[in-house]
């Protein structure tokens, strides 16, 4: 999907050659005498178009206009919430249609979060997966004209919102593969696509190499399955080399069954999705191709399948992390922390200005926030105050949860310097308290995405979060760097 951002009034709307005029109406609209205005006065004076977001009114060749479809919607004060719900209603009302040019014009100048929101809610309503479709029916709108009163004023938010829509959708499109479509080489190879733009660079690693650093946490988890494991390694260098980088680290699950303690069989098919950590990591990437800001940035994926073998890791084994600390693996369903805090002790060796690991990694995350927020958790004052920002900024949805020393106390055991589970109390706070025991040496923000990061039932797909919320987070820390 391509978009274009134009110099559109109510007037010039109404010249729009496009399929389908997508009119976004606010509360103080104000009359004008184009016949676009006067349709929308009398819409709105006969109560044909009510005063309430996500109303709509559907015309077929409205008279005196160019587009061959409009759609009046109702946005009330404009806010990012009551675009959503218009947009989203509108996208769900032409979607059947198939239509392939559109237009989606505000009558008012909005702010560059409710364009923002725009955007990215038109792409996600219109989104169809077609990898592994035999005989798909892509996305049919080939481009989106938006409109606005003032393009100059907005194309600095526009830029930023066609990049998060790109990284976004990347991140979507590799997390609805199949496990099978989407292996930890498949997942490397993708990387080192992304390497061919300009300021990146790809390394990915194998079982050599992980073995040679010691990664013996990350490497439990593997050797249950012959599907070969990599760690990769993006750098996107925006600054000079001198500027300590934000690291990024994506949970790359690329399948889980949890191993010896084997999962339920219902719905275990969404386990392709454990690797949606690492699948924002790479849309992140592809944002900052776009975006090209000066800023320093590194993405670490550990990636690997968990599954039960003759070789695989068992519950009550002790394994030796690459910091050195022992772990005994009470769980081998908890694996998610086992690949991040081996790939956490490789982020020192960055000197990084910050840490963020991302990752499905708890169901009791899910059943704490739902899929409205994600889980973030930090001892940082700094960092949380940056990724509360970039939570409200972006509306991709963060909430800060505890870190008390006392939900560590489960984590103990005699056989090993930490069990890598506790109780079922508690459990997204103490799996966040074993990963804070692999990161003394900078500021650490983890981002628990199980519940954010797809929807399940008949909904069943991908919903490339947190892509935005880190994509504003990485940009603030180029604004604080300046």
């Amino acid at each position: 999907m391509n978009f274009e951002l134009l110099d559109l009034d109510v007037v010039q709307a109404g010249h729009e050659k496009c399929d389908v005029l997508l009119m976004l109406l606010s509360s103080n609209f104000k009359t004008g005498r184009s016949p676009l205005s006067t349709l929308v006065s009398k819409a709105l004076k006969s109560g044909d178009l009510a005063d309430k977001p996500g109303s709509l009114l559907d015309i077929y060749r409205p008279a005196g206009l160019a587009c061959a479809r409009l759609v009046l919607v109702q946005v009330s004060d404009g806010k990012p919430a009551n675009v959503r719900k218009g947009v989203s209603a509108a996208i769900a009302l032409i979607k059947a249609s198939r239509p392939k040019q559109v237009s989606l014009c505000f009558d008012q100048a909005p702010d560059g979060q409710s364009l923002q929101v725009a955007l990215s809610t038109l792409a996600a309503a219109s989104y169809v997966y077609t990898a592994t479709v035999s005989k798909p029916e892509p996305r049919s709108m080939a481009l989106v004209k938006v409109g606005v009163p003032n393009r100059a004023d907005m194309a600095a938010a526009f830029a930023q919102g066609v990049a998060a829509v790109s990284g976004i959708e990347l991140a979507k499109e590799w997390a609805n593969r199949p496990a099978n479509h989407a292996t930890p080489s498949h997942l490397a190879h993708a990387a080192q696509a992304l390497a061919k733009s300009p300021r990146i660079k790809c390394k990915v690693m194998g079982l050599k190499e992980v073995e040679k650093l010691g990664m013996g946490a990350f490497l439990a988890v593997a050797k249950g399955s012959a599907e070969p494991l990599k760690f990769i390694e993006l750098h996107y260098k925006g600054a000079p080399k001198g500027q300590p980088p934000v690291v990024l680290v994506g949970k790359g699950i690329t399948f889980d069954s949890g191993g010896i303690s084997i999962k339920p069989a219902a719905e275990m098919d969404e386990m392709k999705y454990d690797m949606c950590g690492a699948a924002s990591v790479l849309g992140v990437f592809k944002a900052l191709t776009m975006l090209q800001p000066d800023i320093n940035v590194v993405g670490l994926i550990p990636a690997c399948e968990n599954l039960p073998s003759s070789r695989a890791v068992k519950p009550g084994d002790v394994v030796t992390s690459m910091s050195g600390q022992t772990i005994e693996i009470l769980n081998t369903d908890a694996e998610g922390r086992l690949v991040l805090c081996d790939a956490l002790t490789y982020a020192e060796r960055f000197k990084p200005r910050a840490v963020v690991d991302i990752a499905t990694l708890t169901g009791a995350c899910v059943i704490a926030l739902g899929g409205v927020r994600s889980g973030f958790f930090s001892s940082d004052e700094a960092m949380s105050a940056a990724m509360a920002q970039a939570s409200a900024s972006s509306q991709d949805l963060c909430w800060p949860m505890p870190l008390d020393d006392d939900y560590a106390e489960g984590l103990k055991t005699s056989y090993a310097d930490v069990a890598n589970v506790a109780g079922r109390p508690g459990g997204a706070i103490t799996a966040a308290k074993f990963l804070q025991r692999f990161t003394g040496n900078y500021p650490w923000g983890h981002l628990d995405i199980a519940g954010s990061a797809w929807k399940s039932g008949a909904a069943k797909g991908a919903t490339g979060r947190p892509v935005g919320l880190l994509l504003h987070y990485v940009l603030s820390m180029q604004t604080s760097a300046t």
